[in-house]
């Protein structure tokens, strides 16, 4: 370890009741720096604060302070008492590698500079991409039931379309437009960018069209010609008689 480094220890309650949890805790971590011969460390404590909170006194202080160099090895009680969700705790140990600082959980007993402790963090990172694919899953399922069910997702447009397509056929400026229509320069463009998006698709379609169309005339005309040579097949010619 550094000497110009010091070891934080790290531990946190939910309500003020717990005021034995958050005691057994810190003699926990103590413990841990007297067998280890850790006497330079400092002491990060939050109490009555839920572990749902990404956001907390103590441990922001704490982290700012790693990410000041200040820290050679972080030391918490368990797993629960930092992160509050797989994916908060695997982006907690992401910033303690990225500043060289080492992990320490006691009740899980792992260490992310043992071997044991790196296979962790890989499997961590795993689990975290899973929790994080659910979440994607689950919002974009919930997303098509609502359409489904005619919900309106997103903000109602207010714009007039069909004036601001007028106007702009008839050549006018973004603001002329805007206070004609009451509405923002940003609704003038993003009706411009609506009517290029559906051109595109149009333009995409009629080519399309054209392809099949085309595909049909040459099916249609091989058709033919293989029907014309079955009904007039190639005649070889008859010799002339001697």
């Amino acid at each position: 370890m550094s000497l110009n480094k010091k070891v934080f220890l790290y531990g946190r309650v939910s309500t003020d009741q717990q005021t034995g949890g958050l005691e057994s805790q810190v003699r926990a971590l103590k413990e841990y720096c007297a067998m280890n011969k850790i006497t330079d460390y400092e002491l990060f404590t939050d109490e009555g604060i839920s572990g749902t909170k990404s956001s907390r006194p103590a441990l922001d202080r704490m982290m700012a302070a790693v990410r000041n160099g200040e820290c050679s090895c972080l030391v918490v009680y368990s797993f629960s008492r930092f992160a509050r969700s797989v994916t908060h705790l695997l982006t907690g140990l992401e910033e303690l590698k990225k500043n060289q600082t080492s992990f320490v959980s006691l009740t899980e007993r792992i260490e992310t500079d043992s071997s044991i402790g790196k296979a962790v963090f890989v499997i961590i990172g795993a689990i975290a991409q899973l929790e994080r694919d659910l979440i994607c899953e689950r919002v974009k399922n919930g997303l098509a039931n609502a359409r489904a069910k005619g919900k309106l997702i997103g903000r109602k447009k207010l714009r007039d379309s069909n004036l601001i397509r007028s106007l702009l056929k008839a050549g006018m400026s973004y603001r002329n437009i805007s206070k004609i229509a009451k509405c923002s320069h940003g609704s003038v463009h993003a009706e411009v960018l609506a009517v290029r998006k559906e051109e595109l698709a149009l333009k995409n379609a009629e080519i399309v069209a054209l392809q099949l169309a085309k595909q049909q005339a040459d099916a249609a005309n091989l058709a033919a010609t293989q029907k014309a040579e079955t009904s007039f097949p190639d005649t070889k010619a008859v010799p002339a008689a001697a």
